[in-house]
């Protein structure tokens, strides 16, 4: 119950993530930030893995499950300090930073449900197919709902005044269901839905972006209140050194290790690197990811 709510509350987050960049800032940036997003992500699954399995004792299965899990940075985090604070960083490195962070979701969901299903059927089956399938139906879905949509809302008169908003929550739903009911990746599903909406001439924009806002800060709120009723204290104190071991390692060198193996060659600064690697490191994907598994 707690996962489905956490997702649901997910989706939401990824939604506006996509629906309000501006895909003309973020264009220059975007290579770099797909690069990071899917290479980068599993970069630092890996490592973080590794150092679970070799270090601190964890099965390679668990250490795998666990790189996963935390692999992603925080999508609704990173666009809550760029934008209230309206900061405009060099080298478009706010826009590399948006697009990175929402969409590396989608790679990190993936990673988690691969590790979950070898370590509950034995053996890891197809991988290959069900990574394609996963990006296949997960792109033609969000493109193909997302058309619908801003037809719909563009070039005829089918919404009644004042329910532009009920439509896209229900288009947002209607998007993350029939994604996941196919066998794609709901979450890259939603967040493409959002771009393509966001970034299209639609009626009543200026009411739903801060509508939409709102339901994202909510929604954040909703899924650390769940995380915190599924914590039990007193089991605490026995995982707090494994845990900040962890976050030591994701932190120091692994994040930073992929953000620097891939960005460096493109002649990113070192200060730029940094800040790309401690952005977003907390938040809202990894409690529902660490709730799925």
């Amino acid at each position: 119950f707690a996962e489905t709510i956490c997702s649901v509350a997910l989706i939401f987050i990824m939604f506006y993530g996509g629906f309000s960049t501006s895909w003309k800032a973020a264009r220059p940036a975007a290579g770099k930030a797909i690069l990071l997003s899917s290479a980068g992500t599993i970069i630092t699954a890996l490592l973080t893995g590794l150092f679970c399995h070799l270090v601190l004792k964890f099965s390679m299965l668990e250490g795998m499950l666990t790189g996963a899990v935390l692999a992603s940075t925080d999508a609704a985090s990173v666009f809550s300090v760029l934008r209230s604070q309206k900061l405009s960083l060099k080298y478009n490195t706010d826009s590399l930073l948006e697009v990175e962070s929402g969409s590396n979701d989608p790679i990190s969901y993936l990673l988690t449900i691969i590790a979950i299903g070898i370590m509950t059927n034995g053996k890891s089956g197809n991988i290959a197919a069900v990574i394609a399938m996963q990006i296949i139906f997960g792109v033609l879905v969000g493109l193909v709902l997302a058309k619908l949509c801003v037809f719909i809302m563009a070039k005829t008169s089918l919404i009644a005044e004042g329910l532009e908003m009920v439509f896209v929550i229900a288009m947002v739903l209607g998007c993350y269901g029939l994604t996941s009911f196919v066998g794609g990746n709901a979450f890259l599903s939603v967040y493409l839905f959002g771009i393509l909406m966001g970034n299209s001439k639609i009626k009543k924009k200026e009411i739903l972006i801060p509508f939409f806002d709102g339901v994202t800060s909510l929604a954040q709120i909703l899924i650390f209140f769940l995380i915190g009723l599924l914590t039990f204290p007193h089991q605490m104190p026995e995982i707090i050194p494994t845990a900040l071991a962890i976050v030591a390692f994701l932190t120091i060198i692994s994040r930073p290790v992929a953000v620097f193996l891939l960005l460096k060659p493109m002649k990113c600064s070192n200060r730029q690197c940094w800040l790309i690697s401690w952005a977003g490191l907390r938040g809202a994907s990894s409690s529902v990811f660490a709730i799925t598994a």
